[in-house]
C-alpha cells in the first residue's frame, strides 16, 4: 500500500514512539490525524514539546481526546475518512500497573476496543497497533517466538496487551478487519519517557546520583532503537497483512550492565550503582526472534546500542541545556 495521500490516525501521537511515527508518515506524504489526551502520567510539557520539535513545520491535525471516550473519538472518524489506524496510545509502565490496575483496564482494553469498533463501523482498511514484549511470560522459551503459547504473565500491563491481541484476532475473524499487532521490545532513543531506564540512568549519572539496578544487575534486554521500530511500523502499514502478530526487536539482547556501560561512555561519567532485588513484573531476559519480521515485512534493525545511546545522551544534553 502506498501511504502517500492516505489519511492515517495516530493515537498517542504526542508520545515517544507515536510522535516519531507521525513525523515519518508526514514525510511520506500521508495526511496525519493525531489523537492524544496529554495525560499527567509524566510531564505533559515533554509531550507538547515533541509535537513542537519533532513535527516542527509539518502539517497535521491534532485532537486532545481520550480514546476511552467512544462518542468523542467517533467525531474524528465522522469528520475524516480514515484509511489506516496506527494505534500507539496506551497506559504504559509495568510497575505502575500493579498499583493502578483499573486504569490499565480502562485505557488499554476499552480504548483499544473503541478503536477496533470504530474502525469496523467506518470501514478502515488497516489497523496497526503497539503490543509489547511484556506479553511473554516467565516460562516463555528463549528466544521469544510469536507462535508460542503464553503462560504465567508477570504484570497487569502485559495482561492488557495480550487481551488486546485477543480482541484484535476476534475482530479480524468476525469482521475481516486487517490487523497487525507489533510486539515492541525495549524501545529507546531521543524523546523517550522519563520513567524509562535510559532516561532515569542518564539523568542520575549526569547529576552524580545513584542509579537503582534491579536483580543485582543480572538481567538482559532486547534493546531496540526508536528509528528501527518506526521503520517496522511503516512497513507493516504498507504490507497491510490480513492478521499477524510480529516481534520488533534487535534480536541481540544486551546485559543490563553493558547498557549502563554504554551510558557511561556517552556521558563520560561513572555510574554510582545501588543494587536491588528483582522487582514484581520484571522478566529476567527478553530476546526477540525476528525471523517473522524479516520474512513478512522485509525488516531488520540497523542501529547499534552504542550509537543509539549516544543519540539519546546528545538529545538529553541539548533538551536540558547541559
Amino acid at each position: 500500500m502506498n501511504l502517500s495521500g492516505k489519511t492515517i490516525l495516530v493515537t498517542g501521537g504526542a508520545g515517544f514512539i507515536g510522535s516519531h511515527i507521525a513525523s515519518k508518515l508526514i514525510d511520506l506524504g500521508a495526511k496525519v490525524i493525531i489523537v492524544d489526551n496529554l495525560n499527567k502520567y509524566y510531564d505533559s510539557t515533554l509531550k507538547k514539546n515533541r509535537l513542537k520539535s519533532i513535527l516542527r513545520g509539518k502539517k497535521f491535525v491534532f485532537y486532545k481526546y481520550d480514546i476511552v471516550n467512544f462518542k468523542t473519538l467517533e467525531k474524528v472518524f465522522k469528520k475524516h475518512k480514515i484509511d489506516i489506524v496506527c494505534h500507539q496510545a496506551a497506559q504504559p509502565g509495568v510497575r505502575y500497573s500493579i498499583e493502578n490496575p483499573i486504569l490499565y483496564g480502562k485505557v488499554n482494553l476499552m480504548g483499544t476496543m473503541n478503536l477496533l469498533e470504530l474502525s469496523r463501523l467506518h470501514k478502515v482498511k488497516g489497523f496497526i497497533f503497539a503490543s509489547s514484549s511484556s506479553v511473554y511470560g516467565e516460562e516463555s522459551k528463549i528466544p521469544f517466538h510469536e507462535d508460542e503459547k503464553i503462560h504465567r504473565l508477570v504484570s497487569l500491563y502485559a495482561a492488557t496487551k495480550k487481551a488486546d491481541e485477543t480482541l484484535a484476532s476476534a475482530y479480524h475473524k468476525i469482521y475481516d478487519l486487517h490487523i497487525t499487532a507489533l510486539r515492541y521490545f525495549t524501545t529507546y532513543g531521543p524523546w523517550a519517557r522519563p520513567d524509562m531506564a535510559l532516561f532515569k540512568f542518564t539523568k542520575a549519572i549526569l547529576n552524580g546520583e545513584e542509579i537503582e539496578v534491579y536483580n543485582f544487575g543480572k538481567m538482559s534486554r532486547d534493546f531496540t532503537y526508536v528509528d528501527d521500530i518506526v521503520d517496522g511500523v511503516i512497513r507493516a502499514m504498507k504490507k497491510n497483512l490480513p492478521f499477524e502478530i510480529i516481534n520488533l526487536g534487535s534480536g541481540e539482547p544486551k546485559k543490563l550492565m553493558e547498557f549502563i556501560k554504554a551510558i557511561e561512555n556517552s556521558t563520560g561519567k561513572k555510574a554510582k550503582i545501588k543494587y536491588l532485588p528483582l522487582q514484581k513484573g520484571d522478566l529476567l531476559k527478553t530476546f526477540a526472534d525476528i525471523c517473522k519480521a524479516k520474512s513478512k515485512l522485509g525488516w531488520k534493525p540497523k542501529t547499534s546500542i552504542d550509537m543509539g545511546v549516544k543519540n539519546f545522551v546528545d538529545w538529553y544534553r541539548a533538551y536540558y541545556h547541559l
